[in-house]
């Protein structure tokens, strides 16, 4: 089982009791407000969410790591590598994302997490690069992809929702500088 300790992190795999904490988390407006079309997602979309993210766990050997507070054990958010299939031109690409409860928010939770997952990425999983795809205007995010050394590489619009989009992008010889 992957799992990857930071000083105040775990992160895992999923497990049966972490739906209703995400189902929370999906559920909260300022959350999902950069995700997609900005629309909330209930308990049945989370499961199917959690499904499909174990799937890719096992259809890629990497996925979405479900991550928890070492001190409490509560789950946050997630943390993780997917592949962006919501945007044609990166399919062949893998992207670093992540997602927490507003409550937990501006606490370093997120860079610590992206940090310890693009590591994993670039030295365990063998990614020669990983991407990150944000929506112009989160800021949050944007700060955290700052902070892991990523270059923007491109904007585009999302190919449904038609938002405007930043790719940024960091190879293993960019890593390792």
């Amino acid at each position: 089982m992957t799992e990857i300790r930071t000083p105040r992190l775990l992160l895992r795999r999923w497990h049966d009791d972490d739906l209703a904490p995400m189902a929370d988390i999906n559920a909260d407006p300022q959350v999902m407000r950069w995700v997609g079309d900005g629309a909330v997602r209930d308990l049945e979309q989370t499961a199917e969410d959690i499904e499909r993210w174990e799937e890719e766990w096992d259809d890629e050997g990497f996925g979405l790591f479900a991550v928890e507070l070492l001190g409490s054990g509560e789950l946050i958010g997630f943390t993780g590598l997917t592949v962006p299939e919501f945007l044609p031109e990166a399919r062949a690409e893998v992207s670093i994302c992540w997602r927490l409860g507003s409550q937990f928010w501006g606490q370093g939770y997120a860079s610590e997490a992206a940090q310890a997952t693009l590591e994993f990425a670039l030295t365990d999983r063998g990614l020669d690069r990983v991407i990150s795809i944000s929506r112009l205007g989160d800021d949050a995010s944007e700060n955290v992809i700052r902070k892991l050394g990523m270059e923007p590489e491109r904007e585009t619009a999302h190919p449904e929702y038609g938002h405007a989009l930043s790719v940024h992008a960091i190879d293993l010889t960019e890593y390792q500088a």
